[in-house]
C-alpha cells in the first residue's frame, strides 16, 4: 500500500497517545488530558482501520505461502483463504485513502439550525415542525443538546421558523450536508379531495463561530429588549426579557426570547449572529476561489433542492447521490445514520477524485 509508511507514523503517535492518557501526571491535568484524549479519539477509526488491513495482508502473505505446499489439500485450502481475503483489502484501503484527507476545519464545531417554511402554506409549517422533531430525535440518539434561540408558530400548529443552537461532539460533520430546500408529497389532513400536494422548506446548518473568529464589536450592534410572547407563565409580557440584535453594518437581525433572563438571551442571540456572520465571510471566500475549488470543498448551497419525502409511498429520495429508501417512516423518526453515512462517503470520495485531479 502505497501510503504504508504514512500509516505507520499515525499508530505510533496513537500508541505514544495512548501511553500518555495513562499517565497519572496527564490524568491530573484536565485540560491537558482533555487535548490528548481528543487527539487519540480523532486517529482511533483510522489506526483501527489499518491495523484490519495490516491483519488481512498477514493472513494472505501465510496463505500466499501455503500454495507452495506440496499436499494437493493444504494448497486447495491456501487458494480458497487467498480468494476469500484479497477481495476485502480493496474496500479498508478506499477508506484509509478518505481517512487520510484533510479534515473540514469547522467539523468539530457546533452549528446553527435555521428551517423555516417554505412553498405550500400551512402544509409547510407542518412539514417544517416535522423536520425539527425529526432533527432533535437524531441529536437525542448523538447525545447532542439542542437550544431553541427563536420560534415562530403557525396558526395550525406549525412552524414558520424556528433557529436552534446544536451542541455536542463532531456536530458539524454529520450535520453539514442538510442544508439545502427539502420538498414533502403528500395528501393533506385538510385536503378533502384526496390530492398529492408539494410543499417545500429551507433548512441551513450554520458553523457556530466562536469570539475568536468573529468579533463583535460595541459600535456594530443595537440591542433592543422586549417583552417575549408565547406561552411561558407570570413572566411571559411583564419583563423585558427577549432581546433582538442588529448588526448596523450588515442589516443581520437576531432575536432570542427562549429564556426568562436577558443575559441568556443575549448570549444566545450573539451566538447565532456570530455564526450568521461567519457563514457570510465563508461564502465570500468561496465565491472568490471559484468553481472549480468549490466543486472540491463540496456542495452546501441553501437553495439547492436536495432531498424529497414522499409519504404515499413511504420513499425519500436525495437528489444530490441518487439515494432512494422506502423507510420514511424510520427517517421522520430521527433514523438518519444510513442517509448521513451515504452522503459523507459520497462527498468525501469526490473530494478525494478531486485533488487527484488537481495533483495530475
Amino acid at each position: 500500500m502505497q501510503f504504508a509508511k504514512q500509516l505507520d507514523q499515525i499508530e505510533l503517535r496513537f500508541e505514544e497517545l495512548s501511553q500518555q492518557l495513562a499517565d497519572p501526571d496527564i490524568m491530573s491535568d484536565g485540560d491537558r488530558y482533555r487535548k490528548i484524549a481528543k487527539a487519540h479519539s480523532d486517529l482511533s477509526e483510522m489506526v483501527a482501520k489499518y491495523r484490519e488491513w495490516k491483519r488481512i495482508e498477514d493472513d494472505l502473505q501465510q496463505a500466499r505461502h501455503m500454495l507452495a505446499d506440496a499436499d494437493p489439500e493444504m494448497k486447495q485450502m491456501a487458494a480458497d483463504e487467498v480468494a476469500r481475503l484479497e477481495p476485502l483489502k480493496q474496500p479498508i484501503e478506499d477508506e484509509l485513502k478518505i481517512l487520510l484527507l484533510p479534515k473540514d476545519p469547522h467539523d468539530d464545531k457546533n452549528v446553527v439550525l435555521e428551517i423555516r417554511a417554505g412553498t405550500g402554506g400551512d402544509e409547510a409549517t407542518l412539514f417544517a415542525a416535522e423536520i425539527f422533531r425529526m432533527y432533535s430525535r437524531y441529536a437525542e440518539t448523538q447525545r447532542w443538546r439542542i437550544e431553541v434561540t427563536s420560534v415562530s408558530e403557525s396558526s395550525v400548529g406549525g412552524l414558520k421558523e424556528v433557529i436552534a443552537l446544536v451542541n455536542g461532539d463532531k456536530v458539524y460533520s454529520k450535520m453539514k450536508y442538510e442544508s439545502g430546500v427539502h420538498r414533502v408529497q403528500r395528501v393533506p389532513a385538510t385536503e378533502q379531495q384526496g390530492r398529492l400536494h408539494t410543499s417545500a422548506i429551507t433548512v441551513a446548518v450554520l458553523p457556530e463561530a466562536d469570539e475568536v473568529e468573529v468579533k463583535l464589536e460595541a459600535k456594530d450592534i443595537r440591542v433592543d429588549t422586549f417583552c417575549s410572547s408565547g406561552p411561558g407563565g407570570q413572566s411571559v409580557n411583564t419583563t423585558y426579557s427577549a432581546v433582538r440584535i442588529t448588526h448596523l453594518p450588515t442589516g443581520v437581525v437576531v432575536s432570542c426570547q427562549d429564556e426568562k433572563s436577558q443575559i441568556k438571551n443575549r448570549a444566545k442571540a450573539e451566538r447565532v449572529l456570530r455564526s450568521r456572520l461567519y457563514e457570510m465571510e465563508l461564502e465570500k471566500q468561496q465565491a472568490a476561489l471559484g468553481a472549480e475549488r468549490r466543486s472540491m470543498v463540496g456542495t452546501g448551497d441553501r437553495s439547492e433542492k436536495i432531498r424529497t419525502y414522499n409519504f404515499p409511498q413511504n420513499r425519500l429520495t436525495d437528489h444530490r447521490i441518487g439515494l432512494t429508501l422506502h423507510q420514511l417512516d424510520q427517517v421522520m423518526d430521527g433514523r438518519l445514520d444510513a442517509i448521513i453515512q451515504a452522503l459523507t462517503q459520497h462527498f468525501q470520495t469526490e473530494k478525494m477524485k478531486a485533488r487527484g485531479e488537481a495533483a495530475a
